[in-house]
């Protein structure tokens, strides 16, 4: 009982102490003199042995100065399933690696921000769970890096339930259909077959799947020099490499995936509209590439 009481009233003081707070979508670990290849495998370690689960890494942009390491755990992901409306792609958590210099800077995506994102009228509903999972993530990451500084632009805590980049653009509930199967087995296979064949210059990243409640999401890297991440990315920040990759959610026999707009927006809320400009054709041709892995 007493036991229960301390965790509510540390419920009530993490949800009163964000309540106005600007959060940003990434968090810095430290910087370090190892290789990034030696860093991918010190940090899947690390994972691993603080009971998470590795779903991938790879390299984006194809530059071996640049990495991503894909996880989540048990808990976060049995949780975030019950939330209908894609809660799933919550369940997805990355480290970015950038080189440069000779150093290698480590960050992770902030857990806060993203479920508050990701599961706008939910997140109240299973903080405690949350919270315990970033201050676990936390405490994972100190053995790498004592940083931990918050960066890559600022939205408020309350804004992200709702967060769209400005007037007019999408917001996370309004996704982009991208092909409705016959079934939610007709969908996994065509998608897995075609991300297999590296269809469109793309590469399978992790695949999450939830088989009882026919549902998957798809991490996808993209690979071609002309309209993928070695175009959009160096103009965007490549600090913000945890964003990385793109997505697409099976639910049902409908396969989905974030806006554009509103997924670029979200991990790149500092983005003036001028730079925001530089990529303008960024968000049609992820989709059109995303979608052609659906037929």
């Amino acid at each position: 009982m007493k036991h229960f009481i301390l965790s509510a009233i540390a419920c009530i003081i993490v949800s009163f102490n964000s309540f106005g707070q600007d959060l940003a979508p990434y968090i810095k670990i430290g910087e370090s003199s190892s290789t990034i290849d030696d860093l991918t495998k010190e940090i899947v370690q690390v994972l691993k042995d603080n009971s998470f689960t590795i779903l991938g890494t790879y390299n984006p942009s194809n530059k071996s100065s640049l990495a991503t390491v894909v996880f989540t755990r048990t808990d976060l992901k049995n949780t975030v399933i019950k939330v209908k409306d894609r809660g799933a792609l919550a369940a997805i958590m990355k480290v970015g690696l950038v080189q440069r210099n000779g150093k290698v800077m480590m960050s992770y995506t902030n857990p806060d921000y993203i479920l508050r994102a990701y599961l706008p009228t939910n997140y109240g509903t299973y903080k405690r769970v949350f919270a315990k999972f970033s201050e676990d993530l936390k405490t994972a990451f100190s053995v790498l890096g004592n940083d931990f500084t918050p960066f890559g632009g600022t939205v408020k805590a309350e804004n992200l339930a709702k967060y769209h980049y400005k007037i007019m653009m999408p917001y996370f509930t309004d996704p982009v259909e991208l092909k409705e199967f016959q079934s939610f087995e007709d969908g996994l296979e065509i998608i897995t077959q075609n991300l297999a064949a590296k269809k469109g210059n793309t590469i399978m990243v992790y695949k999450l799947v939830y088989k009882s409640q026919n549902v998957a999401v798809f991490g996808i890297g993209l690979r071609d020099s002309e309209d993928g991440e070695s175009y959009f990315l160096p103009k965007i920040g490549e600090d913000h490499v945890a964003a990385l990759p793109f997505e697409i959610i099976l639910q049902g026999k409908k396969a989905t995936m974030l806006h554009g707009k509103y997924r670029i927006a979200l991990h790149w809320p500092d983005l003036t509209m001028g730079t925001f400009m530089k990529i303008m054709s960024t968000p049609g041709d992820i989709e059109d590439t995303l979608e052609a892995l659906c037929q």
